[in-house]
This record gives C-alpha cells, structure tokens and sequence, in this order.
C-alpha cells in the first residue's frame, strides 16, 4: 500500500502532492540512514558529496561571461555606479529565480523536461530549455577549442601575436609601442599628419589602409583566417577543427559517468581560475599604468542611472550569469539529495558569482591599464567585450609583459576551465533531460548515449571552424539564448508562484530544509511580483532596443537574419506546440470529458507528482502524516484544501 493511501486511511488530509500531504520530520534522523557516499535515489544517481553540487554551481555561474562581459558592463554604464542597479537586479530577480529553480529541482529528482509534471500543459518549457542549451553547446565549446589553440600557441619563447613581421601580417599591421609614440613625438608630428602620411606610404603596398595589431591580426587572419562573410564558408581550419575535437573528448570524459565523474573534476575546474585570478591580479597591480585602468573601472558616473539601458545591461547580465532558465540549475539539483541545504547553497553561490564579477574587472583593468600607458592611448581606447577582450586586448597586454608566454598560459589555461565548467552542466542538462524523459531506451545506456550527443555536437560544430565560421559563431551567440531565454524565465515564474502555488512551494521548500527560512516575505514577494515583473521589463526593452546582428561592421544578409530567429523562435514555439500536444493526447485519453475538465487536470499537477525519495521504503521516515489541525490554505486541483505546516 502506498504512503497515500496510508494517510487516508489514518484520516489525514489526503490530496496528490506528496509535499503537502506530510509534515517536516526531524530531516537528521532521515540523514542517518544514508551517507554522502549512497545515493538515495538509485536509478539517476545522485552526487558523490555536498561540495560537488556546491562547486558545480559555482562553476556553472561563474563562467567566461564574468571575465570578459562584466568589466566591460561595468566601465560602459557608470563605473562604480553601475554595481547599484547590479545589486538590485540581483536581489530582486537573480538570486529568487536561481534559488526557486534549486528548490524545484531537487524536491523533485527530475530533469527539466519530465519536472513538469507539476504543470503538464507547460511541458514546453521544459524542451525550450534543453533546445537553448544545446543550442550555445555546439558554439560553447568552440570558444573552448580557441583557448586550447592559443594555450598551445603559448608555448613558445615568444609569443606569437607579440609582433609583426609574420606569414599572416600585411601591411595593415601596427606595432603599438612606447618607443612609436616617443618617436612620434620628438619629430613633432600630430596624429592628423601622421594618419596621413602613414596612409600614404602604405598606399602602394594596401588596397586600403586600417592599422592593425599584431593580436588583432593574429585572431583574424590566422587563428580565424576569417571570410568575407556569411555567404562565404571556406574551407575547414583543420587546428581549430582538431581543438574542437579534442574539447569534446575531455568533455565526454568528464561526463562519462555523469555527476559522477563530473563531480569530481570541478574540484579543480571551479577552484583553479581562482589562482589563477590572483595571480594576474598581482602581476597587474605591479605593471606602470595599472591603477589608470582600475580607476577608469571604479569612477562612478552617477547620472548614468538615469538610463533605462543601464538597469537592463544589469539585469540582463544578472540572468545571463546565474543561468536560470537554462535548465542547468534544475538539473543540478535534481541529483542532490533530498535534504540537501539548497538554501544555503543558492546565496553562497550567488555571491560568489556577483563577487568573482568584481574581482575580475580589477584583473582585466590592471592590464589595461598597462596596455593604455605603454601605448599611450586613452583607456577607453583599449578596452573591449567578448572574444574581442579575451583574444585580442588581453592577450596584447600579455605580449608586452616580461615572460610573456607563462602569463599567456596561465590566462588561457583558466579560460579553458572557465568554460569546461559551464559546458558540463549545459550537456548533461540536455542529456539528463533525454534520459528522464525517455528512461525505458536511455537510462542503461546513459553513457552510450553522452557519447553519441558528444559526436553529434562535434559534427554540428563544424562549421563554425570554417573559415567563415565565426559569423555563423556571432549569429548563434546573437539569437540563440537572448529573448526566447527571457520568456522561458517568465513563464516559468509565473507557473511555479501562481499555478502550482507559492504557499504549495514553500512548502515543498520547508520539507526539504525541515525549517521555514525567515527570510520567506522576501522570497514570496520576488516570486509574486519583482521577479516576473523584472524579466517582463527585459522583455519589453530588449523589444526596443532591438538591433541586427553585425560583426566588425559586416551586415548579416536576410537570409542569415532569418536563421537566426529561427534559432531564437525554435525554443519558444515549444510552449504552444506542447500545449496543444499535450492537450489532444489527454482528450484522446478521456472521451467524454469536458475541456475544462481536461484543461483542470492540465494545469494542476500530475498525480504522480512528488519528491522521488518517497518511492524508497527507507526515505519515507522523513515525512510523517499530519495529525495536528490544519493552519494554511492553498489551492488543489482548482478547489481549496487546507493544510497543516509548521511555522
């Protein structure tokens, strides 16, 4: 006899969510009868330890976006200014979705397409989330591919965008140096006139006359040997093509057991870029011209807040970070144990993310800085975003330093595991996804299986190796995760706090926990009000402020405007194709019955819906039956129950 049935027949409330339907035992006697080395649920498996969930989060949050996105946010919108409007898109719309997807996840043990389960019409949501995620895998791990190609590049006696003079310059090429702007200036010349004499003598030699640097030149014309465009593939880059393999290798072999192994390797991939943070921080802060770069970072212009472009930057750059939404998260959790402290766990993680953000603007404006003052440019000069920082402003710093190829390894070494971190949990969210859903044909060969979406990505990722590559690379990066990512957020908010309950949730949240958290107004408030209200205004923004893709001043033709929201609509359309899918099998399911009735059973969760760990006779010690008098009342399939919890 199931523990529902047992309830009835002792008299309690009875009613299908298992969450609601039992009261907190003591969570420490439930502890005891397993360790962190057994799983509580056997068939998915569940994580080695409390730290490697800890840490695969943190790896998750804490990834390229915080090196080279940040900084950059960070000086464009106000400085230190921008840290105020930073703070509050963290605290209102940040911090609640990501500890709200922990709690779901782990209460659940389910991937995020069978999770919902707790709303079946919206399992779209569910798929949106593992297409979005496949689709930033494929380019993700090409952006890893360019850091094991400079990695390897790096060990050389001299770097080899230090200079020109090499088989890929032309005659565009620039070295910046102190002694050209000395020397410039001792004849007597101003920039005007030396424009244009260098414009002249180079005539002869160039079509047209751009002055480049050797890393500028390096990224495109030999890392890249980047087209013209679009419509102008090229031919295979076989190195890139051979880094791209050799990523997914170590990314199968990562996950080859899952959060297994998984687990496991983050103790290094999480931890390392730390170090090694640390270390460029102090070989900046010691360079001449450093603190140029920092104050330049730091100086807060206020009147900046005034902007409405500025609080989306933040709470874009918030979203993006912590990665809700993306499903990850929810996978994360799914493989924790049942009482595992996600609360705790959700702000260490989220202030440490925010704070690695910081931390990594100090190291990133240190150098430039240093490249500002050796150049004699102004800071804003240098300064860049994207792969535009991490292949060409920084390693140009790194070229000017002494020993240069060791501080090229060790920031490309960190890049390299930077990425890794996100590009394991992006893959197994899509993996474990598949595996959940489909667990009759997959769940025995779930490694099979990691090894067939390994290739397959490999294959998908080709031609973004090609020699016109990088603008099918920009394309994806552009429409793949920007407003169909938002609305995935929304919905998803707005299902859990108002569909199946925030007083339900919580609920589920203090079974887990065996304590209600005082901060809970807080959490309810977000869940309610700020946190959907906050993505709705990302939402309607990113629709004003729409703009078409471009790269280096190259305009996209239609066709690849086309692809592109293709690409960013594929994931969207998921939630009214299922919707309707769901629908008409649940109406072939139950002739007779009227669509509100089926539209009922649809939105309220699924009888079957409820922490996995119940299932095991040794887990259901945890949650007692309730025998006191109901205090709370909350909504059960469209009628209203009350129920009992503990305040």
């Amino acid at each position: 006899m199931g523990d529902v049935d047992k309830a009835r027949e002792a008299g309690y409330p009875s009613n299908s969510n298992a969450g609601s339907q039992y009261s907190v035992g003591d969570s420490k006697a439930s502890l005891a009868h397993t360790t962190d080395s057994e799983d509580e649920n056997p068939d998915r498996g569940n994580w080695s330890g409390r730290l490697d969930f800890l840490l695969s989060c943190i790896g998750f949050a804490v990834g390229l976006g915080n090196v080279w996105r940040f900084p950059y946010l960070c000086y464009r919108n106000g400085g230190g200014a921008f840290l105020i409007p930073y703070a509050l898109m963290l605290f209102l719309a940040g911090l609640p979705l990501f500890f709200m997807e922990l709690a779901f996840g782990q209460y659940a043990s389910l991937g995020p397409i069978t999770i919902w389960k707790v709303s079946p019409i919206f399992k779209g949501l569910g798929y949106g989330m593992i297409i979005i995620s496949g689709l930033v895998c494929i380019y993700y791990n090409v952006i890893i591919a360019y850091t094991l190609f400079f990695l390897f590049s790096s060990f050389t006696s001299e770097v080899p965008w230090a200079k020109c003079g090499q088989t890929w310059n032309t005659c565009n090429c620039t070295d910046r140096t102190r002694k050209a702007a000395t020397v410039n200036a001792t004849m007597g010349l101003n920039s005007t006139i030396m424009s244009a004499l260098n414009k002249t003598m180079n005539s002869s030699a160039c079509e047209y006359y751009k002055a480049k640097t050797p890393s500028e030149e390096y990224w495109e014309r030999h890392v890249l040997d980047i087209s013209s465009g679009l419509d102008e593939a090229g031919s295979l880059r076989w190195e890139l093509a051979g880094t791209l393999l050799l990523a997914w290798i170590i990314v199968f072999l990562c996950l080859a057991k899952g959060v297994k192994s998984s687990g496991k390797v983050v103790y290094f991939t999480a931890t390392f870029p730390y170090v090694v943070l640390f270390i460029l921080l102090i070989r900046g802060v010691t360079l001449e011209g450093s603190w140029k770069g920092i104050e330049f970072y730091l100086t807060p212009d206020w009147n900046r807040l005034t902007d409405a472009k500025v609080w989306l930057d933040a709470a874009v750059q918030i979203f993006y970070s912590l990665g809700p939404a993306w499903g990850g998260l929810i996978t994360m959790a799914s493989y924790n144990k049942f009482h595992n402290n996600m609360y705790r766990d959700a702000l260490i993680v989220a202030f440490t993310n925010c704070g690695t953000s910081i931390f990594a603007g100090f190291v990133i404006f240190s150098v430039i800085g240093f490249m500002a003052d050796y150049t004699g440019q102004a800071v804003g000069d240098v300064v860049a975003s994207g792969p535009g920082l991490a292949f060409i402003a920084y390693p140009e710093g790194i070229a000017s330093m002494p020993v240069a190829p060791l501080w090229a390894i060790l920031f490309f070494f960190m890049l390299f595991t930077l990425g890794l971190d996100s590009q394991f949990v992006m893959l197994e969210t899509v993996i474990s996804a598949l595996v959940d859903e489909f667990p009759k044909y997959l769940r025995e060969k779930k490694t099979l299986f990691t090894g067939f979406m390994c290739i397959l990505m490999f294959l998908l990722g080709l031609p973004i190796v090609t020699k016109g590559g990088f603008y099918i690379f920009t394309l994806i990066d552009w429409y793949s995760a920007g407003l169909s990512l938002m609305i995935i957020g929304f919905f998803e908010s707005i299902v859990i706090s108002y569909i199946y309950g925030f007083q339900r949730f919580t609920r589920d949240i203090e079974s887990m926990l065996g304590y209600r958290p005082w901060t809970m107004p807080y959490w309810w408030a977000c869940w309610l009000f700020f946190t959907p209200g906050v993505i709705l205004f990302i939402i309607i923004f990113m629709g004003i402020n729409y703009s078409e893709v471009t790269y280096n001043g190259y305009e996209y033709p239609k066709w690849g405007i086309m692809l592109g929201w293709m690409m960013s609509l594929v994931s969207i359309i998921m939630i009214p194709l299922f919707a309707v899918i769901t629908t008409l099998q649940t109406l072939r399911q139950n002739p007779g019955k009227s669509m509100v009735e089926i539209l009922k059973k649809l939105f309220f969760h699924s009888e079957d819906w409820g922490p996995a760990y119940q299932e095991d006779g040794r887990k259901k010690e945890a949650m007692q039956p309730v025998k006191t008098p109901p205090t709370v009342i909350g909504m059960e399939n469209g009628s209203y129950t009350q129920y009992q919890t503990r305040m």
